[in-house]
């Protein structure tokens, strides 16, 4: 069965979540005391993989405003103890198997069970069932005595307890008492539906397994006091990694303590070794030379507390690169993360545990790169083997692909600046993005400018530019040029606005990284697939030069404007004549019968555009409107058939010079 949607209502943050859907992989996005985590714990506390952890406490869990009010209420019998928690799952064609092998073909009302609990801590099950053909169906599975059998076939209506009527006064024969005691058992469940559903469907109820930050293993352990602990059943937190990690090595722990002969331990350390090294550093993309190892040796008097005697195992982390072997809970918070939900997910896969997945917040401490390779992991090992619930507020952990598996989670009482009521206020989650808030959809606006970016470099051949005016104008001089048969920029250019001048670099140097990797490097690649043009100002020489000397790319690959225009400073406007640049101004902002501009009454010398903008301080357009460099750019693509003709003969070979010198670089 799978799960298919959850409801939590009057839990910590929680007033009412509202139902939402459950998929494959379902990510519930936030901001920080959004109520996240409140979630995933009503739903782990529903049904968990540690029993002792299911019980909801009102004076731990109830929302604390009305706490006191809600304790009155039930104890005098004005209300039933909350319910916290809902999740209707869906039957497989196994559930269904199972169910009619006890109830018989078309029992089944409905796909779904439902399961539910609250401040009780009584875990209630729903199945709908025909109940009628259910009855019939067991009275016809057993053979009855012939006059108990007449006696039930003959009545018009008869009920379970009619029924058990007729078996108390009937010959007490085996079917007869195996009847009688499923029937008690159905009157006490009240109904068919239950019954089944507690008798068939309960054992084959996946659990929640739920995992955060508090399960991280130290990598090291007592194996006496480990065993001591799991013949107890009170295992550590730490220790549900840690095991994983020994089950995964494919090591017993009573081989650890009395191994045949010690080149046997030492064959079975190194091989174990050997197996996870290649089993996690394929998604541990951060450092590609680490390599595990385990040693077991005899406790000394200086080592932790609670390894001084009897016999200890160590896992620790050769670092080949650098030579150094550390313990592995010494490693980066991000690694040891990684490594303790790997390990422990690692035991769940190999015993086929059926368990639904809950990670609250993973990978927080992991780069960006490492979030990645996690998102990889779920994709690749976790989805179609158990279901996967997990809370982010990182955009690196949304897959921006997949926004359908999203669930925004918002508190309405911190998203409003007016004090609300405490009905109105709590912990919502939604499925429609367009009803969640800015703040909420921060992580989504990220993932998609993140994956943007990817997509950007990801071109064959960009060239990069400060903004969006200059792309219009190299658009815009291209078409013309092809349309007189004469050179164009090429098709195969991805003209890629990077913001302004000032990003530039940090455009280059994240194109250069981008191909650097796709050659198996790691930077120091000359990014032969980018090129850049730029405007050149006073202030600019020594951005052009960090992006050749700092290796980011050729210095034949960096283009400025002045390189075509013979001036000290050069922006792509200054490529135009400048009458004809400041008709593009005048029509554009409709000054032409007002204050239209002319070359005279500008400032003389330097950038036609630094010109304007003192000229414009001055004399402010109308309408308070501010000049922006995108509207006479915009203008020209849009009324090209007009304006074409007043373009000169030496803009056109200005352009074609440009283009011919970028097409060489393909």
């Amino acid at each position: 069965m799978k799960l298919a949607r959850v409801h939590v209502t009057e839990f910590q943050s929680v007033r009412d979540s509202g139902a939402f859907e459950i998929g494959d992989i379902t990510c519930l996005v936030g901001k920080n005391e959004s109520g996240k985590t409140a979630i995933l714990q009503a739903l782990y506390r529903l049904n968990p993989f540690i029993e002792a952890h299911g019980r909801y406490s009102v004076t731990d869990d109830y929302p604390r405003w009305d706490v006191e009010d809600y304790r009155l209420a039930v104890e005098a019998g004005r209300r039933v103890p909350a319910r916290v928690a809902r999740a209707e799952w869906a039957l497989d064609d196994e559930d269904r198997r199972a169910v009619e092998a006890v109830a018989g073909p078309g029992a089944l009302k409905s796909n779904m069970l439902a399961i539910a609990k609250g401040y009780d801590n009584t875990l209630r099950l729903e199945c709908h069932v025909d109940e009628d053909a259910v009855f019939r169906h067991m009275l016809a599975q057993h053979a009855l005595p012939q006059g108990v059998a007449e006696q039930i076939a003959e009545a018009d209506t008869i009920t379970i307890t009619d029924t058990l009527g007729i078996l108390g006064r009937a010959e007490s024969t085996e079917s007869v008492r195996k009847l009688a005691a499923v029937l008690r058992e159905v009157q006490f469940r009240r109904g068919f539906g239950p019954y089944l559903a507690e008798a068939v469907l309960a054992p084959r109820l996946p659990r929640f397994l739920y995992f955060d930050e508090y399960y991280q293993m130290q990598g090291r352990a007592n194996i006496e006091a480990l065993k001591a602990r799991i013949a107890d059943g009170k295992l550590e937190p730490s220790d549900y990694p840690l095991l994983g990690l020994i089950h995964r090595a494919r090591l017993k722990i009573e081989d650890l303590l009395d191994p045949a002969r010690t080149r046997d331990l030492k064959n079975r350390l190194e091989g174990a070794g050997n197996h996870l090294t290649r089993q996690i550093v394929k998604y541990w993309s951060q450092n590609k030379h680490l390599q595990l190892r385990f040693d077991v040796r005899p406790a000394r008097r200086d080592d932790p507390e609670g390894m001084r005697e009897g016999t200890n195992l160590w896992s620790e982390v050769y670092d080949a690169k650098h030579m150094v072997t550390t313990e592995l809970g010494s490693r980066s918070r991000g690694f040891v993360w990684f490594f303790s939900f790997l390990s422990w997910y690692g035991d769940v896969q190999r015993e086929k545990q059926n368990v639904v997945i809950l990670l609250d917040e993973p990978g927080l401490s992991l780069h960006a790169r490492a979030q990645e390779d996690l998102l990889r992991y779920f994709e690749a090992e976790v989805k179609g083997s158990h279901q996967l619930i997990y809370s982010t507020h990182s955009p690196f952990m949304v897959d921006a692909r997949r926004f359908d598996r999203v669930r925004i989670v918002q508190d309405l009482g911190i998203e409003s600046d007016e004090p609300l009521e405490a009905a109105a206020g709590g912990t919502r989650v939604l499925a429609d993005l367009a009803l969640a808030s800015t703040d909420s959809l921060s992580p989504l606006e990220g993932a998609l400018g993140h994956d943007l970016a990817r997509s950007i470099f990801a071109a064959p051949n960009t060239l990069a530019v400060e903004g969006v005016a200059d792309l219009l104008y190299l658009e815009a001089m291209s078409a013309l040029l092809a349309e007189k048969g004469r050179p164009a920029l090429s098709k195969l250019w991805t003209v890629t606005p990077a913001g302004g001048a000032g990003k530039l670099p940090a455009f280059a140097a994240l194109a250069s990284l981008r191909d650097g990797r796709k050659g198996d490097r790691r930077g120091g690649s000359d990014a032969d697939n980018l090129a850049v043009l730029m405007d050149l100002q006073s202030a600019d020489p020594h951005a052009v030069e960090n992006l050749f000397k700092k290796k980011l790319l050729a210095k034949n690959r960096v283009l400025t404007f002045a390189d075509f225009t013979w001036g000290r400073e050069a922006d792509i406007e200054d490529m135009f004549d400048i009458d004809f640049y400041l008709r593009l101004v005048n029509e554009d902002f409709r000054l032409m019968e007002t204050m239209p501009v002319s070359a005279l009454g500008l400032a003389p010398g330097g950038r036609i555009v630094r010109r304007l903008e003192a000229h414009f301080a001055q004399h402010p357009l109308p309408l308070n409107q501010g000049f922006r460099r995108e509207r006479p750019a915009r203008y020209l693509a849009e009324n090209l058939a007009q304006l074409k003709a007043a373009i000169s003969p030496a803009t056109f070979a200005r352009f074609e010079t440009l283009f011919e010198q970028l097409n060489k670089m393909l």
